[in-house]
This record gives structure tokens, C-alpha cells and sequence, in this order.
């Protein structure tokens, strides 16, 4: 069953489970997605699943009605025409800038130098970050673990985002700055939002519920 006749962008990884909780809590079938960890289309149910950064690409090409993805894919991703509907509260992290222990070493390339080299897999969010602060950051985009580029001397800092700041700490990193906050988001395509209106309300109405619901719950459980 799926959610009104929507069809929805899930994302896999960090996301994923408590999506499909969410889901769940409105009568969609998400068994299978569950156990089907190769398949991507799930039509039954009105679901499709990738990653967190592919989410607005979907929605915004009309492929999805709805997406799922963390605050963060759509602050890198600002020029997509996407309508950001809902703070669903889970998934909470925070971007911040980061270098290794001890002497900030990229205060001291921006003093020496008045450039710091910065790894991300958020340029764009980076960069800001830097022209607001009225700084020159060179940014080198990377894919794989961030961590590793200030401890082979490729960067002084990194901008990524963390959970627990477990995986940094046990890299010998330290968080410098705290650039932004990020949970997980419900987001729709402009024609969708027009046109089965109706549906995409009774949606996020729902999903509202469920948030506040499940935020209640949590406050009983601390």
C-alpha cells in the first residue's frame, strides 16, 4: 500500500530505518524494503530508494512526489526546486569544521598564508561558510573518508558532517566550529505539491502527528 497514491524518494543509509518506521505509521508496506537490500523500486508500496544526496534530484525531476533526505543534502543542494515541507526530527547531526588536535593548524595557515585547505564532501556549504567568515578557503572536494585528509597533510581542516563526533575522535580530530544543525526532511516536487495537493496535506499531516508523537516519546524516555 502505498501513501495516497504519492510516490515517495526514500534514502538508504544512516536514514533509513527510522524512514521506514515513519512510513510505516502511515500504512505504508514496507516489508520488503526491508529485506530486499538490491532492490531500488518497490511499486506496490510507492517507494523508491537511493542515496540521501540523489533525493532531490528525484523529487525535483518529478521521478518522486515525495523525498526524505537530511537538512544538510538540501543546503549543498540550494538550487534545486524542491518545496522543503516538513522538520520530521530525527537524524539529528551538525556540519562542523574540524582539524586535527592540538594547535589549530588552520587558524595558522590562515594567518601565515590567508588561505586554509579545506576537504568536504560539501563544497558549496563549505565555501560558505568560509565568505561569511570573510576568509579564503581552497576547497578540495573528496568522496571517501574526510577524515584522512588532514592526517596525510593534504588539507589543515575538513568541513563534514557528525553524529557523536565518535568517528573524529578517534582520528585524533577536534571539532573547531559548529557550522550548521541537520535532521531528516520531508521535501516535494512544486507540480506535485499543486496538483495532488490533497494528498501531499494528508501526508505531511500525518507525518506531523507521528513526529510529534515520537518526539513526545523520547522526552518520557531521557
Amino acid at each position: 500500500m502505498s501513501a495516497n497514491g504519492l510516490t515517495i524518494a526514500v534514502p538508504r543509509g544512516a536514514l533509513f530505518a527510522e524512514t521506514l518506521d515513519r512510513l510505516d505509521a502511515l500504512g505504508v508496506s514496507t516489508a520488503e524494503v526491508r529485506t530486499n537490500d538490491r532492490k531500488l523500486i518497490f511499486r506496490d508500496a510507492g517507494l523508491i530508494t537511493m542515496r540521501p544526496s540523489d533525493v532531490p534530484t528525484y523529487v525535483e525531476a518529478g521521478a518522486a512526489d515525495l523525498g526524505i533526505t537530511g537538512k544538510d543534502v538540501l543546503v549543498e543542494q540550494s538550487d534545486r526546486a524542491v518545496y522543503e515541507l516538513l522538520d520530521l526530527g530525527y537524524g539529528h547531526c551538525e556540519m562542523v569544521l574540524a582539524t586535527r588536535a592540538g594547535a589549530d593548524p588552520a587558524a595558522e595557515a590562515l594567518r601565515r598564508l590567508g588561505v586554509v585547505r579545506v576537504a568536504t564532501k560539501y563544497p558549496r556549504t563549505a565555501m560558505r561558510h568560509f565568505e561569511a567568515a570573510g576568509h579564503q578557503a581552497e576547497i578540495v572536494e573528496v568522496k571517501g573518508s574526510v577524515e584522512l585528509a588532514p592526517l596525510t597533510g593534504l588539507v589543515e581542516a575538513i568541513v563534514d558532517l557528525t553524529a557523536s563526533g565518535t568517528t573524529l575522535r578517534e582520528n585524533g580530530l577536534v571539532v573547531r566550529a559548529t557550522i550548521a544543525a541537520s535532521t531528516a526532511r520531508l521535501i516535494a516536487n512544486p507540480v506535485a505539491h499543486k496538483l495532488r495537493a490533497a494528498a501531499v496535506d494528508e501526508v505531511v499531516s500525518r507525518l506531523r502527528e507521528t513526529t510529534s508523537a515520537a518526539g513526545t516519546q523520547a522526552s518520557r524516555t531521557r
